[in-house]
């Protein structure tokens, strides 16, 4: 009855996918389509949900086990940076330097500072929030459809900055790292050979759009909306730059250290709650990112415990067999596997979570260097953005969007420069070069 096992983990796919259209949240839909996938199996009901090993349980209670301090950390010093007014003014700076003279100038502008903000450790939830309304008047004097923006803050917040830079802060590089307990900084030559490949690309792609809209009559469309006003009292930009030095100079000097995330993450936020005292109400700063750190965590352990247990089940068995028939070695596998798991998924780090600990050992076990490893399933998982992915949802309804107007740019701004650094470290392992 294998196919039945394999239509039932197709049914609880549905179903998450379905729960997250309709609003409900991951913490209670992923258990609830981890039941159809049990049932559908012929599983053992109590065990599979509950049970100490193997369980949908024991999936969620390991993954808070290894990244919760980075979710919780992550998150305060976040909501540090977003109500001192940190991020708005290094945003400000970085627009004003690179300049939005043009229509080009202004998607390019919007684009690094989606880079440096996110490099720097910055939730790109908190860096849309800013972001989104800041470009509007800027898309309305130049006229830029709308839909424009998803490329630059797409490209330059979720792709190379998260998955291919060393040193990334973000939990997308974090993940790997703790479970294969190689550096932050793994594999730095195809890293960056990689984000190098991914901003051309995103480069091209802005300017080809850009070309294309204008040919069709495309326009600006609807209201501004709100902008940050202008005489809001935020840090200079030398100070409210000096945490993500802080974050960044510790990653990169002190890499050897196990866990070195958790200290510079720790020494940011004490850095933070000094030089923003002025700005911020440090009780409700704290709260509120604790509280934001609970349920991102959740959300994502949620989604990483229902991916575990589905590909888990021996149903899906015969599937991960098709994957490792095909050509190219246990680094293909690797990377197609976890592609499968962030389409299942719609999450980077959810799929990363399951990758590196279930096949990541064995392409390790092969032969592969494990840097690599850890570079491929970072890339690999950028492969996220699909119908289902609530970040999409997020943005759109900030910007104004559907799913309609948006998808097929988010789509291209996220996979292709995936693709493009799949190719590159394949490439590179080929030679032994990490």
């Amino acid at each position: 009855m294998e196919w039945l096992g394999l239509i039932g983990v197709i049914a609880g796919l549905a179903f998450l996918v379905a729960a997250i259209y309709k609003g409900f949240s991951l913490v209670i839909a992923a258990p609830l389509a981890t039941m159809i996938v049990v049932i559908f199996n012929g599983m053992p009901f109590i065990a599979s949900m509950f049970g100490p090993e193997g369980s949908y349980m024991a999936g969620l209670a390991k993954f808070l086990l290894g990244n919760f301090p980075v979710f919780l950390f992550g998150a305060i010093l976040a909501k540090y940076m977003d109500k001192s007014g940190a991020a708005l003014s290094i945003a400000r700076t970085l627009m004003r330097l690179v300049g939005t003279s043009s229509p080009y100038r202004a998607l390019v502008a919007l684009l690094v500072i989606s880079a440096v903000l996110t490099y720097g450790g910055i939730n790109i939830f908190v860096v849309i929030f800013i972001l989104i309304p800041m470009a509007m008047p800027i898309f309305a004097q130049y006229d830029i459809p709308r839909p424009l923006i998803i490329i630059p803050i797409f490209g330059g917040g979720a792709t190379f900055t998260m998955t291919m830079l060393p040193a990334s802060p973000a939990l997308h590089n974090v993940v790997p790292s703790n479970a294969l307990k190689t550096p932050l900084t793994a594999a730095p030559v195809a890293g960056v050979l990689c984000t190098i490949a991914a901003i051309a690309f995103l480069m091209f792609y802005m300017k080809v759009s850009l070309t294309a809209a204008q040919k069709r009559g495309e326009h600006f469309d609807g209201e501004v909306g709100e902008v940050a006003s202008d005489d809001r009292k935020v840090p200079s930009f030398a100070v409210a730059v000096l945490p993500i030095v802080v974050l960044l100079g510790m990653i990169f000097a002190l890499s050897f250290v196990k866990q070195i995330i958790l200290f510079a993450l720790f020494a940011s936020i004490i850095l933070a709650a000094v030089l923003f005292h002025p700005y911020v109400d440090h009780k409700a700063t704290i709260n509120g990112g604790t509280t934001d750190s609970l349920g991102s965590v959740f959300t994502t352990g949620s989604t990483i415990a229902f991916g575990s247990f589905a590909v888990s089940v021996p149903a899906f068995e015969s599937v991960f067999n098709a994957i490792q028939s095909i050509p190219g070695g246990p680094l293909v596998t690797l990377s197609v596997t976890t592609m499968l798991l962030a389409g299942i998924t719609a999450s980077s780090v959810g799929a990363e979570g399951i990758a590196v600990g279930q096949f990541g050992p064995d392409a390790i076990a092969a032969g592969v260097n494990a840097e690599i490893v850890h570079r491929m399933v970072a890339v690999s998982a950028g492969a996220s953005l699909f119908p289902h992915n609530g970040f999409l949802a997020v943005f759109n309804n900030l910007a104004g969007l559907t799913l309609r107007n948006s998808f097929t740019r988010a789509f291209i701004s996220m996979h292709v420069p995936t693709y493009i650094g799949i190719v590159i470290i394949l490439i590179l392992a080929n030679f032994g070069i990490a």
